[in-house]
């Protein structure tokens, strides 16, 4: 685990706000520059031989202008630092940016569904012009070139909005490619499906951009952090001894270069608190320098060698794998008194678990009377984590 860290720190060089600022203007000022190379031939071409597919794909062009425009806008004010009104800085701007660019590609696609829908109902003739292949195939070529630069780019420097213009420059590589088709088939087939392949470049288009609008809604929402996160976090802080076991683990993203991550740490109660929270302080130091996440860990001061205790921990963590063997046990502890004993415990339950939290402590509850007696009461804080 500790070799994986390393070579990631080491792929991953950090960039400064500036500089990923740099690289994100530079796609943008292509993309904006390309694309309206591309819609004013494919304009031209559309207009030459009245193909509505061809002028769809124009369309669809200068909405990827539009879109590197708004990337372009979202870098400048993403790479501007924390301020009193903003302390986490202005990154999350990304994605609401990402978003806007789904929008304007589903709109782009739904205009030009109906346009198709128009000639298929009503079918005008198409001509054909050699000039328009060679207008298609280095759109197809510019189009690839894009794709490439962005999601090199984009995962470069972790932005959702060039992976989305990613997949955005493919799908429309993908638009052309078919209106390429239907074209050489006009010349060499006599065959006319130019309002048939419109209404498949405007689907694609329509797909394109719901699979945007997907992709960002969840960090806006707040995702689950990532496995990746998780292992390079716990790989870090299996590292000291000390630490009996994590919990409770939070990341929250306010931007592809600002994480936070707050977890809470079972340590033995009986140790000094001054050498654990030593301990602690050179965990989170590590945390930043490896990964560059602001982690905060809250010491869970445990009993550790008590046999007692440690029979009724065992007990109780019998009796939730007996519920659901994905329930588990930490913070466990005793408070006893001379009518009756407090067992003080977290129940970590998966969200597949579908008993309402009220039920589960219900259940544990019961369940523990049942085993150890009436004198034993539960007091149990269900963690859905």
């Amino acid at each position: 685990m500790e070799n994986k860290v390393k070579t990631t720190k080491k792929e991953q060089k950090r960039l400064t706000p500036e500089q990923r600022g740099k690289i994100g203007t530079l796609s943008s000022v292509i993309g904006i520059l390309v694309n309206l190379l591309l819609f004013a031939g494919k304009f031209f071409a559309g207009m030459l031989i009245g193909s509505i597919a061809i002028s769809a794909d124009a369309l669809n062009n200068l909405s990827d202008a539009a879109s590197s425009l708004i990337s372009l806008v979202t870098f400048r004010i993403a790479s501007k630092p924390a301020d009193r009104d903003h302390p986490f800085g202005h990154a999350r701007i990304e994605y609401v940016s990402a978003l806007i660019v789904g929008f304007l590609i589903i709109i782009v696609g739904y205009e030009l569904i109906k346009s198709s829908i128009e000639k298929i109902l009503s079918p005008t003739e198409t001509a054909y012009q050699s000039v328009v292949v060679w207008i298609l195939a280095i759109s197809i070529a510019l189009k690839l070139f894009l794709f490439v630069l962005n999601r090199l780019f984009g995962k470069r420097i972790m932005s959702d909005v060039l992976l989305a213009t990613s997949l955005d420059s493919f799908t429309d590589a993908m638009a052309t490619m078919a209106v390429l088709v239907s074209t050489l088939l006009l010349r060499f087939a006599q065959l006319n499906i130019d309002a048939y392949m419109g209404l498949i470049v405007a689907m694609l288009i329509l797909w394109a951009g719901i699979k945007v609008l997907r992709e960002n809604l969840s960090p806006i929402l707040g995702e689950a952090p990532s496995q990746k996160v998780i292992e390079q976090i716990t790989c870090i802080i299996v590292r000291y001894p000390e630490i009996l076991g994590i919990h409770d683990m939070a990341v929250h993203s306010y931007g592809p270069m600002h994480i936070i991550v707050s977890l809470h740490a079972e340590v033995d109660g009986r140790v000094d608190v001054f050498t654990t929270h030593d301990v602690i302080d050179n965990i989170e130091r590590q945390i930043k320098e490896e990964l560059d996440i602001d982690c905060t860990i809250h010491m869970d001061p445990i009993v550790v060698g008590d046999e007692m205790v440690d029979k009724l921990k065992k007990t109780v963590h019998d009796i939730l794998k007996s519920i659901d063997l994905r329930i588990h046990l930490h913070d466990f502890r005793c408070v006893i008194g001379r009518s009756h004993t407090n067992l003080i415990f977290d129940a970590d339950v998966p969200f597949e678990v579908k008993e309402k939290d009220e039920v589960l402590r219900k259940m544990m509850s019961e369940a523990i009377k049942a085993k150890l007696g009436d004198q034993y009461f539960a007091v149990i804080t269900i963690d859905r984590n």
